[in-house]
Order: structure tokens, then C-alpha cells, then sequence
């Protein structure tokens, strides 16, 4: 029911606050070349001006003027991406490439060090380099090469704890999925609802969309949904270590 002008206000402040915050503090202290070369920002600006380009072309027609399947597709994008749960329009009526593309922006989400959640640009990052080098090594195996992030060198253990928190969050996505299938709804609801709260954006797909919500679930099901809005939000390793028995022992 906002006007226009409050949306794409709206938008533009959701997109700002899904970056990671130390590019600010390097604004203030006029490293502006520093913020332009960061690699994680490129990516994630990168891939809203891609998926808003995407969306637009996808949903040509579907709304009266240009200007609004723009203002709508911006809106959605960066509502989805920054993980802030709001809507504009029923996106889904949407065409199905255009659900997908706003599926793979729940799990990827915004920046590390933002407001946003999922599972962040930068271990996206870090995983595309790792997968990189990895190919490289079998065809020379002789190679010694090291992953770099903003021209600097990533430590083994960082990458080894990204590609750990990247197992980790597959295999939760998979449980929860299998657990809330009980209750007999359709696929596309369970890993929309899924991922909605292991990510915390708010709206999924179908039963869980931008009109609907989670009340026809099970208690148990909720219950599995709770822990995975706490561990998309508190982070996947602390929940998990609350559940450890080992953490319970003196």
C-alpha cells in the first residue's frame, strides 16, 4: 500500500544494509578504492543488478507499465537477498525462472558483516575459489596455488571452516526438509519454508508465500522451523554445540 516513492526508498536502504559494514568504516576513512576493489561487494551488487535484469525480462508483460515490473522486481530482490521479509506483490504468481532466481537468493543473502542473513557473499566467495583451485590441482598436481580474497591470502583453516559450515548447512536444509515433509504438504512449500526460516527472510513460496504463512504446520514441524530460524540467525555451530552432549559435561 506504499507509494512509490516510500518503495523504492525502502529498496535502496535494504541494499545499503546488506553490505558488509566495514566497507563503511573504510568510507569514512576515504579508502574509497578499497571499497570498489572489495570482491565480495562486486559480487553481491553484481548479482542483484543480474537477478533484477533477469526478473525484468522474465516478467515482461506481467505488469501494466515498465516502471513498476522494474520497482516490483527491485523491491523483491533486495527484500529477499538482505533477508528484511517484506512485499510488494504476490511474487508467487510469478513465472517459475523468476521464483527460482529469488529461491537461490535466499540461500545466498547478503554480505558477511550486514544485517542480512543466509549464507553470506563472502563464503559463497570463498567456496567458488576453493571449488577453482581444486579443479586446477588435478590437472596440475604439481601446482602449488593459494586462494586469495581481496588480494589477500585465505588460510587453510578458514577455508576449511567454510567448506564445514557449508556441509553443515546442506545437511540441516536436507533433515528439516525430509522432517516437515510428514505433514503432507508440497515440495515446493517444505523447502521454500525451509529455507525462508533457516535463512530468515520471512516469505517462501506457495502455501508459505507473501500471502500465506506457516500456521498449517504440526508442532513438531514448527519446532524444527524455530531451530532453524535460531541457527540461521545465532549461526549453524553454536546451536549445534548446544546440542552436543559433550557440552552438558564438566
Amino acid at each position: 500500500s506504499y507509494s512509490p516513492y516510500i518503495q523504492n526508498v525502502c529498496t535502496v536502504f535494504m541494499l545499503l544494509f546488506g553490505v558488509n559494514f566495514s566497507c563503511y568504516y573504510l568510507l569514512i576513512m576515504k579508502q574509497v578504492k578499497s571499497v570498489y576493489k572489495d570482491e565480495e561487494l562486486r559480487l553481491y551488487v553484481g548479482m542483484v543488478l543480474g537477478s533484477v535484469l533477469l526478473i525484468v525480462i522474465n516478467l515482461r508483460g506481467f505488469y501494466g507499465t515498465f516502471e513498476e515490473t522494474v520497482r516490483h522486481a527491485f523491491f523483491q530482490v533486495a527484500s529477499i537477498v538482505t533477508t528484511t521479509g517484506f512485499a510488494t506483490t504476490d511474487f508467487d504468481l510469478w513465472p517459475g525462472f523468476s521464483k527460482a532466481i529469488l529461491l537461490c537468493l535466499m540461500v545466498v543473502g547478503a554480505c558477511a558483516g550486514s544485517t542480512g542473513g543466509g549464507f553470506k557473499c563472502g563464503r559463497l566467495l570463498l567456496v567458488f575459489k576453493s571449488l577453482r583451485r581444486n579443479i586446477q590441482k588435478m590437472l596440475r598436481p604439481q601446482r602449488i596455488q593459494a586462494v586469495r580474497s581481496n588480494k589477500q591470502v585465505v588460510s587453510e583453516k578458514v577455508l576449511e571452516n567454510t567448506n564445514a559450515y557449508l556441509a553443515a548447512y546442506v545437511l540441516i536444509i536436507m533433515f528439516s526438509l525430509l522432517v516437515i515433509s510428514i505433514d503432507g504438504f508440497s515440495v515446493g512449500t517444505n523447502f521454500s519454508a525451509v529455507l525462508a526460516c533457516f535463512n530468515n527472510i520471512g516469505p517462501g513460496l506457495e502455501l508459505v508465500g507473501p500471502t500465506g504463512n506457516f500456521g498449517m504446520f504440526s508442532w513438531f514441524s514448527k519446532l524444527i522451523l524455530t531451530f532453524d530460524m535460531l541457527a540461521g540467525r545465532l549461526e549453524i555451530f553454536p546451536m549445534l554445540i548446544l546440542l552436543a552432549p559433550g557440552t552438558w559435561k564438566k
